[in-house]
């Protein structure tokens, strides 16, 4: 995440996630055991996080909403695991071992999704960066830098969608709520209390916010409160401010 992008971490923090990791047991299993014991898994599950971990280690319920084997070398077994934000996978492949009475750890871990943002699409290594800028930096090329950095507006894309009117973009850029008059377009089934992402016309991020209607609510109230933004992107200033405006007339 660059500059105001970093304002949409929290939220792709709490998506769920895929990862595919090598797990090592420590003694020999069946093939069928092994199968039968990892699907036991596919479920809300109990983790306490592990030692070393940023958070407070008490005892929290996550839930597994797949996890197959892929290959077994050995005593190596490759996982995919489709889980809920925050699960541990070293601790998954601990637990693992427990059950199978052999024990096991964690020997290798790759995330290929987080939210929306996938490896199958616009990964990039930090080597392509460096070229990309001095493509950029020496000859004013941007074509390489459009392909390594990708607009904000990806991160988002599995969010609800709100685009609202040029008038109330400031406003929301300065923290005021959305009022239901601001909403031109709307995803459906938007619930309350759901995160959505708020845009302009032109397809631009201006924030995340959490619903405080649910959509058909939203299509025809002609007052009150629809989004409250929890997450400012767009700057300030980069729509005129018809909101003072407004206020100066009124006064």
């Amino acid at each position: 995440m660059l500059n105001r992008a970093v304002k949409v971490l929290p939220v792709l923090l709490k998506e769920d996630k895929e990862y595919v990791a090598v797990m090592r047991l420590h003694g020999d299993v069946s093939e069928e055991e092994l199968r039968k014991v990892v699907k036991m898994f596919e479920a809300p599950i109990y983790q306490r996080p592990p030692l070393r971990s940023a958070v407070k280690r008490a005892v929290r319920i996550r839930r597994i909403y797949k996890i197959d084997v892929l290959e077994i070398s050995g005593r190596d077994v490759l996982l995919y695991v489709w889980c809920e934000a925050g699960t541990y996978i070293r601790k998954l492949c601990h637990d693992i071992g427990e059950i199978l009475g052999v024990g096991a750890h964690m020997q290798e871990l790759r995330r290929i999704r987080s939210g929306s943002l996938s490896e199958k699409e616009g990964l990039v290594t930090l080597h392509d960066v460096v070229d990309a800028y001095h493509f950029w930096k020496e000859n004013g090329d941007e074509e390489a830098m459009k392909k390594v950095i990708l607009p904000v507006e990806k991160a988002v894309e599995h969010l609800p969608k709100i685009v609202i009117r040029d008038s109330a973009v400031d406003a929301i850029c300065h923290g005021a709520p959305l009022a239901a008059p601001g909403i031109l377009r709307l995803d459906s089934k938007i619930r309350v209390g759901d995160y959505v992402a708020i845009f302009t016309l032109k397809g631009e991020l201006v924030a995340i916010g959490e619903a405080q209607m649910r959509s058909e609510q939203m299509v025809v109230a002609k007052r009150g409160i629809a989004v409250k933004p929890r997450f400012v992107v767009m700057k300030p200033g980069t729509y005129p401010p018809m909101w003072k405006k407004r206020r100066r007339q009124a006064s």
